[in-house]
């Protein structure tokens, strides 16, 4: 576990790190599924630099990258790359976008994460935490997240405007929203997660999310002491993590 955690270390550092430097130097960016959905050099450059590294390191692992890395495991564990979240922050010159890293274990990856490891490079902060490995940032160790109501506390989420028209979403979020003191929309899954593990928000709500984007930050919500969750209702998946309070408030909420 130490070793995996050392070199999801290296590796976004250095992915964040490779993108930092890319960006001042210039870039093309392409879109993907709409306007806001786009993908710079940077984001294949960082994916190609982990991937690259962890055939090399963990040959037997599989792995699954946002820019399209997919090698399947042989001895049933992924790791899960996400090079640049938060990339229309990246492209935009707004400062809160990371690298992030996962590693899930059981069932060929799905199940929990083993580690996650997050990096934010305007910041210069390193997120680490794991099975038995409590949730660190930048080596100093978090204070574990105690239970407290969700009207006490901030919640991330994300809405993507095209969503807004669906029942389905729009309805059951707002049910959340309307529970907690403040909310918050940043624009980078794993950062935020990462913040709720740190105690800098109270929860994170927000539906259909991908593994890449959740599983880093999962895996450090989960190693602070806190709660994560993962359910179906009104034809989407819901991915709640905070304190144990505030997320069983929250599901409340959510199934109304």
């Amino acid at each position: 576990m130490t070793d995996d955690l050392e070199l999801a270390a290296e590796l976004v550092r250095d992915a964040g790190r490779l993108a930092a430097r890319m960006l001042r130097q210039g870039l093309d960016t392409h879109h993907k599924s709409s306007v806001s959905d786009v993908v710079s050099d940077a984001d294949h450059a960082a994916e190609e630099l982990v991937v690259a590294r962890l055939r090399a390191a963990r040959p037997d692992d599989g792995l699954v990258g946002e820019e399209g890395a997919n090698h399947p495991a042989t001895e049933g564990r992924t790791w899960y790359i996400d090079p640049v979240d938060g990339t229309y922050n990246f492209l935009s010159g707004l400062p809160y976008w990371c690298s992030a890293l996962a590693l899930a274990g059981a069932g060929n990856g799905a199940g929990p994460p083993v580690l996650g490891a997050v990096y934010h490079p305007s910041a210069d902060e390193l997120w680490l935490g794991g099975v038995d490995e409590p949730t660190s940032c930048n080596g100093t160790p978090v204070r574990r997240l105690a239970d407290t109501p969700l009207s006490q506390l901030s919640l991330a989420t994300y809405l993507h405007p095209q969503t807004m028209p669906d029942e389905g979403a729009r309805e059951p979020l707002l049910a959340v929203l309307r529970g907690a003191a403040t909310v918050r929309m940043l624009g980078s899954g794993s950062l935020e997660l990462a913040a709720v593990a740190g105690g800098r928000l109270g929860l994170w709500a927000q539906l259909d999310t991908l593994d890449w984007d959740w599983l880093p930050g999962a895996a450090l919500v989960s190693a602070a002491g806190g709660a994560t969750e993962v359910l179906s209702h009104r034809g989407h998946r819901w991915h709640l993590a905070g304190n144990r309070q505030a997320v069983d408030e929250a599901r409340a909420l959510l199934l109304g």
